[in-house]
């Protein structure tokens, strides 16, 4: 009697929704890794103390920075979330049509339960879907942008001190440490507080991913913030007390200004041809959009260059650093352009600043 062949077991890969659930997670757990690792970190500087950890060692977890991390959390992601969360809602249901559980829906982590965008796609507008995440996004952000460059720019204008030009980037090490903590807590939560912290700025168009994109946009800044602390150090010592404003304005406003025009314009008049990959279901650019990038951060480095009378070496870092917001913005992976631009504008001006000071 002959024996039958064994049916070789079949390999069914995993769908689409499996796979983005799996990339969400592999998001937390690497987040949930490198908070563990800069609190890790920030005990041992504070054991070392100033002379063995000379970046960081002068800085102290006392009372006050407490108080500091908890009401930043509770303005900027509890109060101020809130508002643009309400926003986003009314928007969703009076300019998109959503029902009520729709919008209750969309809200959620979508990663508890099936979450399908291509029904959303379906039955409602791209276009404006597309306006309420901007909306939500760029409202949130924009809006306390303006306010803390506004007050570091001028306080910058009036004293122009090294720690100013850090933008206190020593004490961030502590509040990206403590804001990453509370990222990843009401990552996966359906509660008030998740929708809250994460409601204004997960994008729909993003599916499954959105707050996976929104953790790793706070991850990366983090970080960004984390090695900014010696960057700023370098670039003290080779630009002169008086272009410590310009310097702030080409590292950090002229990103935002390219970052958050690129999505306003791209969203409000921008056809989505242009294909990149990152973190989001659906990954789309358009030409208007990285248009109005390179524009709006020429434009904030030119108005700053021309009101404080700037040599023209300087008109010319405004050129290359616009190109290299614009081309990473397009270029980087979804959810990470925040991190290289800001990152690649700190080490275009340190490099100016060894060539010309």
């Amino acid at each position: 009697m002959s024996a039958e062949p064994i049916a070789e077991a079949t390999v069914v890969p995993p769908g689409p929704a499996e796979h983005h659930l799996r990339t969400a997670r592999r998001v937390f757990q690497g987040s949930l890794l490198y908070t563990c690792g800069i609190t890790l970190f920030w005990a041992v500087v504070m054991v070392l103390g100033p002379e063995r950890a000379p970046f960081f060692g002068k800085y102290r977890i006392d009372k006050q920075a407490i108080l500091n991390v908890f009401f930043g959390f509770l303005v900027v992601s509890v109060i101020w979330g809130l508002i643009w969360w309400g926003i986003r809602a009314l928007l969703l249901r009076r300019f998109v049509g959503m029902s009520k559980d729709e919008v209750r829906e969309v809200f959620t982590s979508r990663m508890n339960r099936p979450f399908d965008l291509s029904a959303y796609l379906s039955r409602y507008s791209e276009r404006r879907i597309r306006i309420t995440d901007m909306v939500g996004r760029r409202g949130r952000f924009l809006t306390l942008g303006i306010m803390g460059f506004l007050y570091i720019y001028g306080r910058v204008s009036v004293d122009p001190k090294p720690q100013y030009l850090q933008f206190g980037a020593a004490d961030s090490l502590f509040d990206a440490m403590a804001l990453s903590w509370l990222f990843l807590a009401f990552y996966y939560s359906d509660g008030f507080f998740g929708r809250v912290v994460y409601g204004a700025q997960s994008r729909i168009m993003d599916g499954v991913l959105g707050r996976a994109n929104c953790l790793l946009i706070s991850t990366l800044w983090g970080t960004f913030k984390f090695i900014f602390v010696p960057l700023s150090v370098r670039l003290a010592v080779h630009f002169p007390h008086e272009t410590f404003a310009p310097l702030f304005a080409f590292i950090w406003p002229s990103y935002l200004a390219a970052d958050a025009s690129s999505e306003i314009v791209g969203s409000l008049i921008g056809k989505q041809k242009l294909r990149v990959w990152g973190m989001g279901e659906v990954n789309r650019k358009s030409v208007a959009g990285t248009v109005a990038g390179f524009v709006a951060s020429l434009a904030v480095c030119l108005a700053v260059v021309f009101s404080r009378h700037l040599p023209m070496s300087w008109a010319i870092l405004a050129v290359v650093v616009s190109l290299s917001n614009t081309l990473l913005e397009l270029f980087s992976p979804r959810g990470t352009d925040d991190f290289t631009m800001a990152t690649a504008n700190a080490l275009l001006c340190w490099g100016f600043g060894v060539l010309v000071y």
